[in-house]
């Protein structure tokens, strides 16, 4: 059941990346970050009453406890970097390199949680890094800016987000898995408001256009969903094998990213794409 639930988790993923996209254009990225949060807030709050699984809270012990407030944060990290990559740079480019987060995560679960890398993940997690690198290579469209900014914003995400999933799967490991990912999703609003007050944008709020604010709201319901499935599934499954799943997400993107965007993918980005692809179900055995 634990397979269904990340593949889910992959289908929502890759309609979030979509969503935001369209709600950031004139919306700045750590503003936007703050709002959906508080939608996956509400969101996943209603599913841990809905499963009845709030009576557990005083259960909770301290080590799960902190290692959820860590993987809060490294998510809030990794959401604010990866959204201020969507807005500077072409969803093709970002989304790549921040899935590419499955490769530090494979060494990272054979450091921390002894999970074992077969010989097909070793050449899996080959076929990942030269495959993102092929994307990287993209050429860029006629709308992108100039600056490389979104490369080091896209890198950081995917660092924060292979933190996340090891954290994460240590934090759940006491607790019901909606509940953890209720709570791990209130650490990431108090950090992405902070953020906001910190830089001083808390102004743009009332300047948010209608239409962005409703892709912003819509892909915090996508966010929701894929949270719910993925840290169900990272509940019951490997983190090795569950993460690869979850990144399949890039072919949802990609494919949305044409119909919406009209980005087109060169024959190298598209062999980089197969490459991932190849990659991420060679991690399945």
């Amino acid at each position: 059941m634990w397979i269904l639930f990340a593949f889910g988790s992959a289908l929502f993923a890759g309609l979030t990346s979509i969503l935001a996209k369209c709600g950031i254009r004139k919306t700045d990225s750590t503003v936007a970050t703050a709002i959906r949060t508080a939608v996956v807030l509400i969101f996943s709050w209603l599913m841990v009453f809905v499963v009845g699984s709030q009576g557990t809270i005083p259960a909770i012990g301290g080590r799960t406890l902190l290692f959820l407030v860590l993987s809060g944060l490294a998510t809030g990290a990794s959401w604010l970097c990866y959204f201020k990559a969507l807005q500077l740079g072409d969803v093709n480019k970002v989304v790549p390199i921040d899935k590419s987060s499955t490769v530090l995560t494979i060494i990272l679960a054979a450091i921390f949680l002894q999970e074992g890398v077969s010989l097909p993940k070793g050449i899996g997690v080959v076929l990942i890094a030269v495959g993102t690198f092929l994307m990287i290579e993209k050429k860029q469209s006629s709308g992108e800016t100039k600056s490389a900014a979104w490369l080091w914003y896209a890198l950081g995400s995917a660092v924060f987000a292979s933190l996340t999933a090891i954290l994460g799967k240590i934090g759940i490991s006491g607790i019901e898995s909606n509940l953890g990912t209720a709570i791990r999703t209130a650490v990431v609003l108090v950090m992405s408001w902070v953020m906001v007050f910190v830089t001083g944008k808390q102004g743009e709020l009332k300047a948010i256009p209608q239409n962005e604010l409703g892709f912003i709201c819509l892909s915090g319901l996508a966010t929701g969903g894929s949270w719910l499935c993925y840290y169900r599934a990272l509940q019951d499954g490997p983190a090795s094998v569950v993460v690869p799943i979850d990144k399949l997400s890039i072919l949802v993107t990609v494919l949305f990213s044409y119909l919406v965007f009209h980005e087109k993918l060169t024959k190298k980005s598209a062999l980089g794409l197969a490459g991932i692809v190849a990659g991420t179900l060679l991690m399945l055995f």
